[in-house]
């Protein structure tokens, strides 16, 4: 089970309906909030925008490699369409 609390006076606050028994060993990991980039979702380039250089780049792959790609990279059977 995972809790997030709050570090308030050097102390981990829990949530009021959490109750842990006296002497129970916890492990506490701190969160950082990822940080900012300046973009929003709207702003930010798409992926095919961002790789667009790329694309069409490898030439004689096979048709269905997208779908395939574990047959092709380790053996295991094709899918079925």
């Amino acid at each position: 089970m995972t809790y997030r609390g709050k570090v308030v006076g050097g102390k981990v606050l829990l949530p009021p309906d959490v109750h842990l028994p006296d002497g129970a060993e916890v492990d506490v990991i701190p969160f950082s909030p990822p940080v900012p980039t300046g973009h929003n979702d709207h702003e930010r380039p798409t992926l095919a925008e961002r790789f667009k250089d790329f694309i069409g780049v490898c030439k004689g792959l096979p048709a269905d490699l997208a779908e395939n790609h574990d047959h092709y990279l380790y053996g295991t059977p094709k899918r079925k369409r």
